[in-house]
């Protein structure tokens, strides 16, 4: 029996900023993000978007021609929590009308979270061939204004459909796991952002990547040639070619051609380099790409997939690309979302930043001003309660 993806959804803001406009605004020259971290433009969510608005955009359209029905169980993977108690998914059952009688859950492991509970479901799936989980990644990444962090912002969604009827790709049931207590990322309970020790959460990264990759060869027997495509976790592009370069010469490949490891990993990256970081839909937004930005058919090539989250949890795991994946993508209308995005200038950009910073915390009403959000928006807070509204 095969489970992994029946349908795929993915979302992000309609508004952006290019970072040449940070670089001039930090007097930096542009390059240093363009080919320094591979990075050209990042979401930038309005007053009204958040992860659940990105969420139940990305949900429905995975939702499409899926019997929602058949769902029992919705998984919400954030590490931006809108709500210590009450999990994000509850709202979004409500916008998009689910069955009442299913579970939902917020998971929580920095970007790994949505990887983590992919992993969780494959078993249950295969108990329960019937049945249907809806998982959700969505996350906006903040690290403050002018801060180191600020280039690899970015915010987005990606929803799967998961069950026993893939269409797009088919899970292997093995994988490697790294898990360490380090400080390499992390927020606490009263921060708005994240702390971060960029170059310590690289080389904590590449550590878990290799044991990961070690125990999932191990219990395999498979290695490096037995992939056709790796998909990585991506906080800015150019950490795939840093963790793929590492992962080929960890294999015992470093003689290989730059082009030809790198011809393994680029049409991941392509949405990355325009969206920014996702946090936990990251892997996915990443699959995503792939999936829908090759020129290759890739139908029955095994991909290995590599989710790291800070604090820190990794896992390298496995799929392969099923036949007719290509008709259930919706390449056209993420081509259009992408393209009709509209600029901010630097001055809109931290308008909108500094929004949800300053969002009252004394119970006093807000409403929201209305902006593109899809089809869903935050449209304020009453007596400490978020609102949300399906808006089309």
């Amino acid at each position: 029996m095969q489970v992994g993806i029946e349908a795929i959804g993915m979302y992000t803001s309609n508004y952006y900023i290019d970072l040449k406009t940070l670089a001039v605004h930090r007097n930096e020259d542009p390059n240093k993000y363009y080919v320094g971290i591979g990075q050209e433009k990042m979401a930038a969510p309005p007053p009204d978007e958040d992860i659940v608005t990105l969420a139940a955009n990305a949900a429905r359209e995975a939702l499409t021609d899926v019997d929602s029905y058949a769902i029992d169980t919705l998984l919400f993977a954030t590490e931006s929590g809108i709500d210590q108690s009450k999990a994000a998914g509850t709202w979004l059952h409500r916008l998009l009308d689910l069955p009442k009688n299913m579970r939902v859950i917020e998971l929580k492991q920095a970007c790994y979270s949505g990887a983590g509970g992919l992993m969780l479901t494959l078993p249950y799936l295969m108990q329960h061939p019937e049945r249907k989980i809806l998982l959700v990644a969505a996350d906006v990444a903040r690290y403050g204004l002018d801060s180191a962090g600020e280039p690899t912002q970015g915010a987005g969604a990606v929803a799967l459909v998961l069950s026993a009827q893939p269409r797009l790709l088919a899970f292997d049931s093995t994988s490697g796991l790294y898990t360490e207590d380090v400080f390499d990322f992390w927020r606490p309970n009263y921060r708005d952002e994240a702390f971060v020790d960029g170059k310590y959460s690289v080389k904590i990264y590449l550590r878990a990547l290799a044991s990961a990759w070690n125990q999932y060869c191990h219990l395999t027997g498979r290695s490096y040639h037995d992939f056709d495509r790796f998909v990585y976790h991506l906080p800015f592009s150019k950490m795939g070619e840093k963790a793929h370069a590492f992962l080929v010469k960890h294999a015992g490949f470093g003689d290989l051609p730059e082009e030809e490891w790198k011809d393994k990993i680029q049409d991941a990256a392509v949405y990355q380099r325009i969206i920014g970081n996702t946090y936990a839909a990251s892997v996915f937004m990443a699959l995503v790409s792939l999936l829908e930005c090759s020129t290759v058919d890739l139908t029955g090539r095994r991909v290995g997939l590599f989710s790291y989250g800070s604090g820190c949890v990794g896992e390298f795991f496995s799929g392969v690309v099923l036949p007719g994946y290509q008709q259930y993508l919706k390449v056209e209308a993420h081509r259009r979302l992408i393209e009709e995005r509209q600029e901010l200038d630097y001055a809109a950009y931290s308008d909108f930043y500094t929004y949800k910073s300053n969002l009252p915390t004394d119970g006093t009403p807000v409403v929201t001003p209305k902006y593109r959000t899809g089809g869903f928006r935050f449209a304020g807070i009453k007596e400490h309660k978020r609102l949300y509204e399906v808006v089309d």
